[in-house]
């Protein structure tokens, strides 16, 4: 009676799987910080994206972890890059039966860790860093990326994304704006994902999170510039936030259910304290509550066997 009648249900196919292809590894390398996540070659990604279809989930969004970076972080837009080698490798495995999305941002890439080109004062230059964003993300759809994610947070990056994807004859591929971004503690684990080499924080770009309506108004811009799909990052704990863009937005929201939030769940799982599947699926349905089309989580592959 339960399942009959429930009003937020949540479907593979609204799942994404956050993955990373990693250069100078010779097969999958669990991540210490996100057990049961692995830092994959350009084969064994294959075989995951495969699996993805499989499962019956939509996407997969991929990271790249280089082992060159610079301080403009050139590798990002490298056809041989290890992140563009990734896309090439799991369109070639899977074609189009599943969406494929490219991280569009620098922080894997610059030796100094952050989002962008720098002033000589170390602070990031939002204007100079946008013709990078521009040429990462023609790179990442000559690829065969379907979607690109610009994830930097620096304002104008999708009009300028939108304009440099048209003027190449990419029309068709898309836009996922991480629009409500936020500082958070939450992201901890994931650097350790993608060898980040950050020192410091990213304040001066991402939104403070104790401000609701900032979200809001970040969403609006990029929805003016053109964003396909609007994100919000973290999830679980910025519902609020989840649930003012999902209210106004005209195109899909997603929100990306960060390193922090599995880890958490995993540690307490570990040790016996909680359900953990049950506690997985629910966490998955308080984002799809809250007005989620699409939920970037580590868990969409195993999740998504439970929810079928």
């Amino acid at each position: 009676m339960r399942r009959m009648v429930a009003e937020t249900r949540v479907a593979p196919a609204q799942l994404m799987l956050p993955a990373f292809v990693a250069e100078g590894i010779d097969g999958p390398r669990e991540i210490t910080t996100l057990p049961g996540q692995y830092q994959h070659t350009t084969e064994s990604i294959k075989k995951l994206a495969e699996q993805c279809v499989e499962t019956g989930i939509g996407g997969i969004d991929l990271f790249g972890v280089p082992t060159r970076k610079d301080e403009i972080g050139s590798e990002a837009w490298n056809p041989e890059g290890i992140l563009n080698k990734g896309i090439e490798a799991v369109r070639d495995a899977v074609g189009d039966d599943l969406v494929i999305c490219a991280d569009t941002c620098l922080d894997e890439f610059t030796d100094h860790g952050h989002c962008g080109a720098l002033r000589p004062d170390g602070t990031v230059d939002n204007d100079a860093t946008l013709p990078l964003y521009a040429e990462m993300a023609v790179s990442q759809a000559r690829a065969g990326a379907h979607m690109v994610s610009p994830s930097g947070m620096m304002d104008g990056q999708i009009a300028v994304i939108r304009d440099a994807l048209d003027a190449e004859g990419f029309t068709d591929v898309s836009i996922l704006a991480y629009s409500a971004k936020y500082a958070s503690a939450f992201f901890g684990p994931f650097r350790g994902a993608v060898n980040s080499s950050l020192k410091g924080d990213r304040k001066a770009y991402q939104q403070d999170p104790a401000n609701r309506r900032e979200g809001l108004r970040e969403t609006l811009l990029d929805l003016a510039e053109g964003a396909d799909l609007v994100m919000v990052k973290p999830a679980s704990h910025y519902l609020d936030v989840l649930s003012d863009v999902a209210e106004i937005s005209q195109v899909p929201v997603a929100a990306y259910q960060v390193s922090g939030e599995y880890a958490m769940l995993e540690a307490a799982a570990a040790n016996g304290w909680i359900d953990r599947q049950r506690c997985i699926v629910e966490s998955l349905t308080s984002i799809a509550r809250a007005g989620a089309d699409v939920i970037l989580s580590y868990w969409a592959v195993e999740a998504a066997g439970w929810l079928r």
